[in-house]
């Protein structure tokens, strides 16, 4: 995807598709948005499909497939043992990663579940750039411990570093000294999901997966937003520029002992995989699939997802479709960065982060300021966007909140799927929230779940900032949209 500049002297990212087929969706009255809030809870998970208008929530298992995609869905074989679909997917992931086994998932956890099954321990430490939740969840419920180590500018929401997501070498070898053998597996979320999608380096994963070596530990990477850091490697790498997809990608593989992904991400598609070389580990993780998944060549896909997944990762290595998703990210950011806006800067994958602490300095963190401008942007807007902060976390030991370092609102921008219209449109909503942002007030628990409450959770506004909102909203628009 290329920036083309208008006769006007505007630029913006050109789409390299065309539209073939299209869901109607409708912009609900205010008082209609408000009212589903309501009744969510204030979560963003708990709304009902019904009530948004564009769905920014997540771009997991939501992006549009191609023409070749919907084709390939056709022609799977729907064997329940050794089906054709299984060895065509096997096949391309072989290319692009290079590793000679392939355990197929339902999706990313499942994947993490297997993995912290056969490798954690009670007492294990497992170093990282950033935690994304379920992978926490998985290594604690098997007795270990997550230790985040991203590289400092990581946690610099207004910033010109280019890879926030790097995880910190020398903190990585403090790691290694302090906890030796208590340490099973380091990993790499390329690229980091609540850092705002932030890239990982193709010169830090080689950096890291040198130390691994090292000291005899394998080195694991989180491949479900690797589209997206393949394209900032090439473009912000200058080492990498002239190098094909395909080649940056083999480079990244060629660091990693173990590989999983969720093709909901990496693919387009619904599934999800674990790739590597190690024959004791697949034999380990081999009878855990038909356990917990389905059998060897399907482990609980569909075999039409399967065969869309091998087109989708094919795909992935076009760089006209990597770039559509950083482009209109990129083109959101610098919007909202004209006007103002506090997002996280520079752009990265996944989706425009806002940044919910400025956005909302005179809300206290303990009143969920990114839960808070979640539910303040889907009532004046439509739009449903992801809580990225506290509420995300889980509590400490002791019962204290465990405040995030950051809080932000995602807002996902699933690959292929808006126009630029429709980005217009939120910019200009968002836009409008942060002028009147003093009208927003704090959220507080009505119901806390002790897992994963953000999936679950409910919250009640803190005094009647909504229905201020509202008022103010119509007072400017003149009309309930």
């Amino acid at each position: 995807m290329e920036s083309i500049k208008l006769s006007t002297g505007e630029e913006f990212p050109l789409e390299m598709h065309k539209v073939r087929i299209v869901q109607k969706i409708e912009l609900k009255p205010i008082d209609r948005r408000f009212a589903a809030m309501q009744e969510a809870g204030n979560n963003t998970f708990l709304l009902r499909n019904r009530d948004i208008f564009l769905d920014m929530l997540s771009d997991s298992g939501v992006n549009a497939m191609s023409d070749r995609q919907m084709a390939a869905m056709m022609v799977a074989d729907d064997s329940y043992a050794g089906g054709e679909s299984f060895f065509r997917l096997e096949s391309v992931l072989q290319r692009v990663f290079k590793m000679k086994y392939f355990l197929p998932a339902h999706q990313g956890r499942a994947c993490e579940h297997l993995l912290s099954r056969v490798l954690v321990k009670p007492g294990s430490i497992v170093p990282m750039n950033v935690h994304f939740t379920t992978t926490k969840a998985h290594i604690g419920l098997q007795g270990g411990t997550v230790l985040e180590i991203p590289a400092d500018e990581a946690f610099n929401i207004a910033s010109k570093e280019p890879f926030k997501g790097n995880i910190d070498i020398d903190k990585l070898k403090k790691a290694f000294a302090e906890h030796g053998k208590n340490i099973p597996f380091v990993r790499i979320e390329a690229g980091g999901n609540l850092l705002g999608g932030q890239p990982v380096s193709l010169a830090n994963i080689k950096e890291t997966s040198a130390l691994c070596k090292k000291n005899g530990v394998p080195l694991m990477i989180d491949a479900s937003l690797l589209q997206d850091n393949l394209y900032f490697i090439k473009v912000r790498e200058a080492a990498c520029k002239d190098k094909t997809v395909l080649e940056i990608c083999n480079e990244v593989a060629a660091c990693a002992d173990i590989i999983y992904f969720s093709a909901r991400k990496l693919g387009s598609a619904r599934g999800g995989g674990i790739c590597l070389n190690n024959d004791a580990l697949y034999e380990q993780l081999k009878p855990l699939v038909p356990l917990f998944e389905g059998f060897l060549t399907y482990g609980g896909m569909s075999v039409k997802e399967i065969e869309a997944i091998a087109v989708g990762i094919e795909e992935s290595m076009d760089m006209d479709m990597i770039s559509q998703g950083p482009s209109f990210i990129r083109f959101m950011v610098d919007e909202l960065v004209k006007a103002g806006v506090p997002v996280v800067t520079p752009a990265g994958g996944l989706g425009c982060h806002l940044d919910a602490k400025a956005f909302l300095p005179h809300v206290k963190q303990a009143e969920f300021q990114a839960a808070s401008l979640a539910a303040a942007l889907f009532i004046i807007s439509g739009v449903r966007g992801m809580e990225r902060g506290t509420v995300s976390e889980e509590r400490n030991p002791d019962g204290s909140e465990h405040f995030s370092a950051i809080e932000l609102v995602r807002l996902a921008l699933p690959r292929r799927v808006f126009t630029m219209s429709q980005v217009k449109f939120v910019t200009d909503r968002v836009i409008w929230l942060f002028k009147n942002k003093d009208l927003v007030g704090g959220l507080k628990w009505r119901k806390e779940p002790n897992i994963l409450r953000f999936f679950f959770g409910e919250l009640d506004a803190v005094g009647g900032w909504q229905e201020k909102l509202v008022k103010k909203f119509k007072q400017d628009f003149g009309t309930g949209l």
